[in-house]
């Protein structure tokens, strides 16, 4: 891609000088400036999900509100795909805590990890642990004071200490393929079906 870099993973970049065009493009496609949780799944073709499945959604898209007012404005989107791609490992693992910890009480406990593993497994198919057998491994590792649940401070500590542990991790979050939608329904070479309205300006474009 033209206007992208390559970084580790095979995740895709989205470079500063990118914006205006990301700008141009998030307003043509949701002109009230505001993505809700619809078009957000319309957007990456995730409609006619399971319960599990749209449970990981919701989660993820709850995270990327970061007002908590309902919907996913540019900068809340540009941010998302920014931390998703460029964030360093602990600011990583801070968005994933947000990812399990489904009732925002600052803690994880085993059913909240198991509810969203299952969520994930859902969405991307088989896993190499079950979730239950994923549950047991991060509570053994890192719940250090036995207490059944896991705070910030110890998923954190954790889950950076151990290699083994944060690729499992980070493996289970892998949004290469949901970048690869968003960075390819920007290209305007991908061959990808467009709306009517969008294949028009294309073809416009080309004539002048």
């Amino acid at each position: 891609m033209g206007n992208s870099e390559s970084i580790t993973g095979g995740q895709t970049a989205v470079l500063a000088k990118d914006t205006y065009m990301w700008y141009r493009k998030f307003m043509m496609e949701y002109p009230s400036g505001l993505q809700t949780l619809h078009e957000f799944k319309a957007l990456l073709g995730l409609q006619g999900l399971d319960q599990k499945a749209n449970q990981h959604i919701d989660q993820v898209y709850n995270t990327f509100d970061m007002n908590k007012d309902g919907f996913i404005d540019f900068l809340e989107f540009i941010a998302a795909i920014n931390l998703v791609v460029r964030g360093k490992v602990e600011q990583k693992l801070k968005w994933y805590f947000k990812l399990y910890d489904a009732d925002g009480n600052g803690s994880i406990d085993r059913k909240e990890l198991l509810n969203i593993f299952m969520a994930v497994q859902a969405l991307n198919g088989q896993q190499t642990l079950s979730p239950e057998e994923f549950t047991n491994l991060v509570f053994h590792k890192i719940d250090v004071n036995n207490d059944g649940e896991l705070s910030l401070k110890e998923f954190i500590s954790g889950t950076e200490n151990d290699q083994d542990l944060l690729e499992i991790v980070s493996k289970s979050f892998d949004f290469s393929s949901v970048l690869k939608v968003i960075c390819n329904r920007k290209q305007p070479d991908t061959g990808e079906r467009l709306p009517s309205k969008h294949r028009r300006r294309r073809v416009q474009g080309r004539r002048t």
